[in-house]
């Protein structure tokens, strides 16, 4: 077998640490898995139905986490024509290919847990 040489090894190694740096960037923060969690459960909320959702979460926390999610492509922002105005928030297809990775990060902290108190 022929072995890959070390420049391209080290190349593959920096191309997947930037896409995780990437990735990381996107979904940081205490907030963001929570809210996108919550869209992908219950479908299009309105801003003061994630208020109540998300645990905690200040209004203005809130409103920046979804308009960084926003500028992301992964939560779409709907203002509909009524008085007074209505905002729904909903996940887009691109935010929901995160839901296997969410689901694996959910089944790794509660086997962590289970670790914990064994």
């Amino acid at each position: 077998m022929k072995k890959e040489p070390l420049y391209n090894s080290t190349m593959l190694c920096k191309a997947r640490i930037n896409a995780i740096k990437d990735a990381m960037e996107i979904l940081s923060g205490k907030w963001k898995f929570h809210i996108l969690g919550t869209l992908m459960q219950g479908g299009k909320m309105r801003f003061m139905d994630l208020i109540r959702e998300v645990d905690g979460i200040a209004s203005k926390m809130l409103s920046k986490e979804l308009q960084d999610m926003e500028m992301n492509h992964l939560i779409s922002r709907t203002v509909l024509n009524t008085k007074p105005v209505t905002v729904e928030y909903e996940i887009t297809e691109y935010g929901k290919t995160l839901e296997p990775i969410i689901d694996e990060i959910a089944k790794w902290g509660i086997e962590y847990r289970k670790s914990l108190y064994q």
